[in-house]
């Protein structure tokens, strides 16, 4: 199909999720100069959008009829599936020429799916899962991951350029959240890393904001040491990024590397080591609250600095 022509002012977005990264997201659209109609399950969740000027749509399928180019961030699959090919969807509301982007991290599989639902009514689809966080999202500095045609993929440069700071097209349809998977399983393990490093040094007495001028520039540095070390020591396990989600992805992962016959141990232990902080009534904290399950397997009153 032929790459549609996008533009602020003149092309009309629609927006499903405004949770923790969609209402900083779409708000980096808006002040872009793109006119937005945004859904969101819970309707609170949008109403600073819907001040700053955005309009709300009732269903995905409306949000939909009332724009050219609809993104989605949700939280599962079942929502993906849900919002993009139910029903009252977002590709039911859809004409010729119009563009789906996805940005929730999901099953490569299902990207393909959408993407061939799309194909057979003339409606471009996009797989384009981010990284970074609440942060990335608040600063418009995510990274973006993107599957589908190029030409359609290059249309949306000014919306990839509103929201992130690295915008790769990896190739054709799933291939975003296929790049995602592999972003998540590095963080999977490095979050270990941080967390038992940072649970050293506090049961050797050492005074962690301390250590971290030492150790977080090196060659030991990251960005989840950098960024969510500091909510860690200061006992703030408030979502970035929520737990669920997490192992979620690790989920998707892990089924994916079964597919391909592939081993991945540590991916397995981090997988493991979540859904026990997860029993423990963490599922809505950050991922960085892995600290917590960790403390507790170690028998360790973990307090901070």
């Amino acid at each position: 199909m032929a790459a549609p022509s996008i533009t602020p002012g003149e092309t009309k977005i629609g927006w499903i999720g405004t949770g923790v990264m969609g209402a900083s997201m779409v708000g980096h659209l808006m002040d872009a100069g793109f006119s937005a109609t945004v859904f969101s399950r819970t309707k609170s969740k949008a109403d600073a959008l819907i001040e700053k000027g955005a309009a709300w749509g009732d269903s995905p399928k409306a949000v939909a009829e009332a724009s050219d180019v609809v993104f989605s961030i949700v939280g599962f699959p079942s929502d993906v599936r849900s919002v993009m090919l139910g029903e009252d969807g977002a590709l039911a509301g859809s004409k010729e020429g119009n563009v789906l982007v996805d940005m929730t991290t999901s099953d490569p599989s299902l990207a393909v799916e959408i993407a061939e639902a799309g194909a057979a009514k003339g409606v471009a689809s996009v797989d384009a899962p981010v990284s970074g966080g609440d942060v990335g999202a608040k600063n418009g500095a995510l990274s973006i991951m993107i599957g589908g045609d190029k030409e359609v993929v290059d249309a949306l440069e000014p919306c990839w350029n509103a929201m992130g700071k690295t915008i790769v097209h990896q190739g054709g349809p799933g291939a975003g959240q296929h790049t995602k998977m592999v972003n998540q399983t590095l963080i999977a393990t490095n979050m270990i890393g941080v967390c038992e490093a940072l649970m050293y040094g506090y049961k050797a007495g050492l005074d962690l904001p301390t250590v971290m001028e030492s150790v977080a520039t090196g060659a030991a540095g990251s960005w989840s040491l950098s960024n969510l070390g500091p909510r860690i020591m200061d006992n703030n396990f408030d979502p970035g990024f929520f737990v669920e989600h997490f192992i979620k992805d690790m989920g998707i992962a892990l089924a994916e590397a079964k597919k391909m016959g592939l081993s991945l141990p540590g991916l397995a232990l981090s997988h493991q080591l979540y859904l026990a902080l997860q029993a423990q009534g963490h599922g809505r904290d950050g991922t960085h609250a892995l600290q917590l399950a960790l403390a507790s397997l170690a028998g360790v009153d973990w307090k901070g600095r």
